[in-house]
């Protein structure tokens, strides 16, 4: 049996924004949007013209989760830690990612995995994402 991952699903405050900036930042493009009635869930689909796909809901009762400031405070935390974005242009990501609207957390530095570079932000909810090249 083959598997394959297929996308990693985001709760968000506010849908238009989140959208907005994961579109910007990383390219994404929306590939549907629906509603998950009769819950008061919207959501969009966005792919990655790599492949990769992301799924952003907003719930009007949503409150906020645990969000770990730090990538090592993420660890430290059951559930949730981040999600990785590869790049070919690190750097060139990390700057456009801060210039809409992302948070810096770690600036791009040798991995500990040998010949790698990475990168942490959040995004403006708080996410973590790293970036790796």
């Amino acid at each position: 049996m083959r598997t394959a991952f297929d996308h990693v699903g985001l709760s968000v405050a506010d849908l238009e924004a989140a959208e907005a900036f994961y579109t910007t930042a990383f390219g994404y493009a929306r590939q549907l949007a629906f509603e998950l009635a009769p819950h008061p869930i919207r959501g969009v689909m966005l792919t990655h013209p790599d492949g990769f796909r992301l799924e952003l809901f907003e719930h009007s009762a949503s409150v906020p989760g645990p969000q770990a400031a730090t990538p090592i405070e993420a660890h430290a935390t059951r559930g949730y830690n981040h999600f990785a974005l590869r790049s070919s242009d690190l750097d060139g990501l990390w700057e456009r990612a801060l210039e809409a609207g992302a948070r810096a957390v770690m600036p791009p530095a040798d991995s500990p995995e040998p010949g790698v570079r990475f990168a942490f932000l959040a995004d403006p909810e708080g996410n973590l994402v790293e970036l790796v090249g």
